[in-house]
C-alpha cells in the first residue's frame, strides 16, 4: 500500500494507464540562419496560441468558467512581451537554435516561481511548463498526447498532469487520477475537486511503480493507494465505494437544512473563495456565506494594480450572488511570500514575518485607500464584512480603521452611497492578536482565527520547510489554547467568533470548535455538507466537555488519537 497527499475525495477502483510525456531533449545547435529560427519561433508560437484557444473552448464547453480561465492565464504566458523578447534576443545575439534559446528563458520564469515561498505560487509554476512544453513540442515535431479519445474507464498514472491534459481529456473515462507530485493546492488537485473525481497526490514515485492495466483501488479521503489488491480488499473497497455513494446522496439531503446541534447551538458554515468564479461551487454546496474571500487574486497576474472600478465589479458580482448572505472580504494580503512583479518588494531574510498585509496597505495608503473605496461602493449590492488580515497589535487596528473612516468621510463628500451597516473585522492569525484579543474585541465586530498562519507562527514552523512538517500541527495544545482563549474573549464582548483556516473543515477538529463556541466556520466548499452532518449529530453540551479535556491534553498525538476515539 502507497500512501499520498489526499487531494479529491471519493472510492476508485479501476484499470491504470499510465500518462508519460516523452522527455524533451533540447541540444545547442549552431544555425545558419537567424531569420530561420525567429520564423520557426513565431509559428510554433503561433500554432501554440491557436492549440490553446481550442483547448480554453473544449474546457468552457465541458468543465466551465473558471476552469477555462487556466487557458486564459497560459495565453496570457504565450502574450509576455518580456518572454517574447528574451526570446528573439538571445537567438539573435548568440546565434541559437530556437528551442533552445526558449528553454533557457522558459527555465529562467520557472525557477522564479518554483522558489516562492507561497505554495499557490509555486504551483503555478507548472502551468509555466505545460504552456513552454506545448512550444517545444512544436519546435521538435513532437506530437502532443491527447486525452480526449480515451475510449474505456482508466485511472490516470502519471508524474503529474497538465492543466491541458485534464481540460481536453474524456472526463466521462476517469476515475481518477494519481500522480508522483503536486499538493492540495496543484492544479491536478483543484481540477480534480472541481471535476468531482477522486485523487491522491504527491505519491513521490507511483509511475515507477504501476504499469498499464494495473488493477487499482484507492481512497481518495486518506490518501491510501492499493495496486493489484487481492479478492478481499477488492470487496472491501467496492462496499467503501457503495457507502461512500450513499453517504453523498444523504448529505445531498442536507442543502437547505440548519446547521445545528442536537440541542440547538446554530453555527454558520462559509466557505473560501478566491474570485467570483468560486461562488458556483458555493452554492453547489449550500454554504451560508463566505467567509473569506482572498481579495489578492485580483491583484495577480497581470502588470498594474487593478483600478477601483474593476475592484469594485468583482466585490459587487460576489455580493449580489451571495446576497442576502454575508460575504467577508479580506483587504490585500500580498508582501513577503506572495510578490507582486509590479511593486517594488526587497528580499526579505523571513517573508512570513516580513513586510505584508496591513503593513505594506499602511505604508501604501494609495493601494489600501483604492480598495476601501471599491469595497464600500459595493456594499449596496450585498451583505458586505470588511477584515483586516495580519493584524499584530491595537495600533495597526486602530490606524486601518481610521483609515476606513477616512474613505468614508471622502465618499460622503463625493456623494457617494455606500451601505451604513458594514461589520468591520480583522483575523487571528498573529499569537500577539491572540494574546490581547480582550483588548482588540472592544474595537471591532468579529474575529475570523486563521488558523494557516496562527499554527506556524505560535510553533515557530516553517509549513515549507519538509523536515520539520511534522511539527506544524492543528492539534498542538497551544494552538488549541490559543483559540479558546481567542473565542472567550471575542464573545465577552458580544463579538461573533469565526474561523477560515484548515482546521474549520477537518471532522477531528469541528467537535473541539463547537465546544469552544467557534460561531462560524469557514472552508473549502466541498466540505460543507460533510461538517453539516457532523455538527447536526452532535450535542453542544457534550462538545463542550471534550473541549474542556482537550486543551489539558499535553501533545498533538494524544489529542488526535482522543478525537479518533470520540469519532469512532
Amino acid at each position: 500500500m502507497f500512501t499520498g497527499t489526499n487531494a479529491s475525495p471519493g472510492i476508485t477502483l479501476g484499470k491504470a494507464l499510465i500518462v508519460k510525456h516523452e522527455e524533451l531533449v533540447i541540444e545547442k545547435k549552431d544555425i545558419n540562419s537567424v531569420d530561420e529560427e525567429l520564423k520557426r519561433f513565431d509559428d510554433a508560437m503561433e500554432k501554440s496560441i491557436e492549440e490553446l484557444n481550442s483547448v480554453k473552448e473544449k474546457a468552457l464547453k465541458d468543465l466551465g468558467k473558471e476552469e477555462a480561465e487556466i487557458f486564459e492565464a497560459h495565453l496570457m504566458v504565450l502574450d509576455d512581451p518580456e518572454l517574447i523578447k528574451s526570446t528573439k534576443d538571445k537567438i539573435t545575439n548568440e546565434n541559437l537554435n530556437a528551442e533552445y534559446a526558449f528553454k533557457e528563458i522558459i527555465n529562467q520564469f520557472i525557477t522564479i516561481f518554483e522558489s516562492m515561498e507561497n505554495e499557490y505560487m509555486r504551483e503555478r509554476a507548472a502551468d509555466i511548463k505545460d504552456v513552454s512544453d506545448r512550444v517545444l513540442r512544436h519546435l521538435l515535431g513532437k506530437t502532443i498526447i491527447d486525452l480526449a479519445t480515451l475510449e474505456e474507464e482508466v485511472i490516470l498514472i502519471a508524474h503529474d498532469l497538465t492543466p491541458s491534459d485534464t481540460a481536453t481529456m474524456n472526463k466521462d473515462k476517469v476515475l481518477g487520477f494519481l500522480t508522483n507530485t503536486g499538493g492540495r493546492t496543484s492544479h491536478t488537485a483543484i481540477m480534480a475537486r472541481s471535476l468531482e473525481v477522486p485523487a491522491v497526490v504527491g505519491l513521490k514515485n507511483i509511475t515507477e511503480k504501476v504499469n498499464n492495466e494495473d488493477y487499482i483501488v484507492f481512497n481518495g479521503d486518506s490518501g491510501e493507494v492499493i495496486i493489484n489488491p487481492d479478492e478481499k480488499t477488492i470487496e472491501k473497497y467496492k462496499k467503501l465505494k457503495l457507502n461512500y455513494e450513499k453517504m453523498k446522496k444523504e448529505l445531498e439531503s442536507l442543502k437547505g437544512k440548519e446547521s445545528i446541534s442536537t440541542d440547538g447551538r446554530k453555527v454558520e458554515l462559509a466557505g473560501n473563495i478566491g474570485t467570483p468564479k468560486d461562488i458556483d461551487g458555493l452554492k453547489n454546496n449550500d454554504a451560508e456565506g463566505v467567509g473569506l474571500y482572498r481579495t489578492e487574486f485580483l491583484y495577480m497576474n497581470r502588470d498594474n494594480l487593478p483600478t477601483e472600478d474593476e475592484q469594485y465589479e468583482s466585490y459587487k458580482k460576489v455580493l449580489e450572488s451571495m446576497n442576502p448572505n454575508p460575504v467577508v472580504i479580506r483587504t490585500l494580503d500580498v508582501g513577503g511570500d506572495k510578490n507582486l512583479p509590479y511593486l517594488e518588494f526587497e528580499n526579505e531574510m523571513n517573508p512570513f514575518l516580513g513586510y505584508r498585509a496591513i503593513r505594506l496597505c499602511l505604508d501604501k495608503k494609495d493601494i489600501f485607500i483604492t480598495q476601501l473605496r471599491a469595497l464600500l461602493r459595493a456594499s449596496n449590492h450585498g451583505n458586505l464584512r470588511i477584515m483586516f488580515p495580519m493584524i499584530s497589535s491595537l495600533e495597526e487596528l486602530l490606524e486601518a480603521k481610521k483609515v476606513l473612516e477616512g474613505v468614508k468621510a471622502d465618499l460622503n463628500n463625493e456623494g457617494i452611497e455606500y451601505s451604513k451597516d458594514i461589520e468591520v473585522g480583522m483575523m487571528i492569525e498573529v499569537p500577539s492578536a491572540a494574546i490581547i484579543s480582550d483588548i482588540l474585541a472592544k474595537h471591532v465586530d468579529f474575529f475570523s482565527i486563521g488558523t494557516n498562519d496562527l499554527i506556524q507562527y505560535t510553533t515557530a514552523v516553517d509549513r515549507m520547510n519538509e523536515k520539520i512538517s511534522y511539527l506544524y500541527r492543528p492539534f498542538n495544545p497551544a494552538v488549541l489554547r490559543l483559540i479558546k482563549m481567542v473565542i472567550y474573549n471575542g464573545h465577552k464582548e458580544n463579538i461573533w467568533v469565526g474561523m477560515c483556516g484548515e482546521m474549520a473543515g477537518d471532522q477531528k477538529l469541528i467537535p473541539i470548535l463547537l465546544g469552544m463556541g467557534l460561531d462560524e466556520f469557514s472552508m473549502s466548499p466541498i466540505s460543507i455538507l460533510s461538517a453539516r452532518k457532523l455538527i447536526r449529530s452532535l450535542k453542544y453540551e457534550d462538545a463542550k466537555e471534550i473541549a474542556n479535556k482537550v486543551v489539558n491534553i499535553g501533545t498533538a498525538k494524544e489529542i488526535e488519537e482522543y478525537m479518533e476515539k470520540v469519532l469512532d
